[in-house]
């Protein structure tokens, strides 16, 4: 282990000038280019300010109540995650002013909707040194909790020199994030040294913060706060909810084709065309993975010879679907409702080298779930639903295919692993607490 004090010393402060002189050489080119985007289109208007540390005096003015605890959630996934967790602070913690910040726009929009227990909610700001500093002496956090893993050298640093604890939780450290962090350790080493506690979903991911350079002792593992909350929302009155707003029957063949990304659509297409030849009622429920390409989907299936196309935001205008045989669903929030009604699922990123997509959000529904080989991300999730035979992997669209129809054609045994998968879902609760717990332990000492 290359050898570095915790605060300091000129091998740091070293490595701290050259990741700010990275950092602005980068936002020199970065920065026009969302300015630009903002103009065009309208998209980062919301955060842009924010992001440069300017808050909302009533923003400021909301922030009441002690302890002060600071969350940070980047986007949908990671708000998902959060909100068992800010939960069961709330309830130990009654008149704790809990701030909640996302990076995302849609991570802001998800907050806003489904988690009533945050005090303030704004965006997390750019890791430049001015900025963190006056966001930082804003707020004034009395602990920081970075959800999976959001590491943003001088923001960590700034909380350090501030006596302000850090701590990481529902960790999570991907191969390909693995191979990042260890070829640049000594440069992470102490950055991951400046943070007191971490809890992290399984014990692969404790043992790569290990051998990035944190101690053991520093390290525990809880799973994954997601469980927490697919269980808790997984309700019949959500469900209804979606098959009203859908106009589709609970028990009607759907396939719900979630998070999925350029090179996908294509092969669900060509599945869903050879279903439709053996299941004529089979409707599709498309779900790209960044809603903006929900445009350039829809003229792939219409390539197809689908006609019959309608899109989420038509029906959240009041729009009535009747005979349309595909929904493409392209606002944000509506996903893990859709999984509600699918005879199966097939979770994207996963034909194509994206690392995967969430897979426990189907199987909560009780649903079997379908992916292709490459679910580098997931590998724990992958392993706990192919276990229990509601997780399959395919390697082409063909198997997808033959995976389905056999499904589709055998309702017992359709039913009988989508409980087994909801199941595991249920069996591994519990995580949240856990890093409540870490983190009030944390905050008292």
């Amino acid at each position: 282990m290359i050898a570095v004090t915790f605060s300091g010393g000129k091998k740091t402060l070293f490595m701290f000038f050259l990741y700010n002189i990275l950092l602005f050489v980068a936002a020199f080119f970065i920065v026009p280019y969302y300015a630009l985007k903002m103009l065009l289109t309208g998209k980062y208007r919301k955060s842009f300010s924010q992001k440069f540390g300017y808050i909302k005096p009533d923003q400021i003015n909301a922030m009441k109540g002690n302890p002060r605890i600071w969350v940070h959630a980047v986007s949908v996934g990671e708000v998902t995650a959060a909100a068992p967790v800010i939960a069961k602070l709330r309830a130990h913690l009654p008149d704790a002013c809990i701030v909640l910040s996302t990076s995302t726009e849609t991570g802001q929009d998800m907050a806003c909707k489904n988690i009533r227990d945050a005090t303030v909610r704004i965006y997390y700001p750019l890791d430049i040194p001015f900025v963190v500093n006056k966001v930082i002496d804003l707020v004034q956090p009395d602990i920081f909790v970075m959800m999976e893993t959001e590491l943003w050298p001088n923001f960590i640093r700034a909380c350090e020199k501030r006596a302000v604890k850090t701590v990481l939780i529902n960790g999570r450290i991907s191969p390909r994030s693995f191979k990042r962090y260890a070829l640049t350790r000594f440069f992470w080493t102490p950055i991951l040294n400046r943070i007191a506690a971490f809890g992290v979903i399984s014990d692969l991911d404790a043992r790569r913060l290990i051998d990035l350079g944190v101690p053991s002792s520093r390290t525990r593992t809880f799973g994954n706060a997601k469980y927490d909350s697919f269980a808790a929302e997984a309700s019949p009155n959500l469900q209804q909810a979606a098959s009203e707003k859908l106009n589709i029957a609970t028990g009607e063949n759907v396939l719900v084709a979630g998070s999925t990304h350029d090179g996908e659509e294509q092969i669900i297409l060509t599945v869903y065309k050879k279903l439709l030849g053996v299941f004529p009622d089979f409707k599709l429920i498309l779900v790209p993975r960044h809603p903006e390409r929900a445009q350039a989907v829809a003229q792939m299936a219409k390539k197809e010879g689908f006609d019959d196309i309608l899109m989420m935001s038509q029906i959240n205008s009041g729009k009535r679907r009747t005979q349309e045989r595909i929904v493409i669903i392209n606002v944000i929030g509506e996903l893990f409702k859709a999984y509600s009604l699918a005879t199966v699922v097939y979770c994207g990123g996963s034909l194509v080298s994206k690392g995967g997509q969430n897979i426990l959000e189907p199987a909560a529904w009780g649903k079997v779930v379908f992916f292709g080989p490459y679910m580098e991300d997931f590998q724990d999730e992958k392993a706990l639903l192919e276990a229990s035979g509601a997780g399959i992997t395919v390697q082409n669209g063909d198997e997808l295919f033959n995976g389905i129809a056999g499904l589709t054609n055998d309702q017992k045994t359709l039913r009988a692993l989508g409980e087994k998968g909801r199941q595991v879902v249920a069996a591994n609760v519990g995580a949240s607490r856990n890093y409540a717990d870490l983190i009030v332990r944390n905050l008292l000492r």
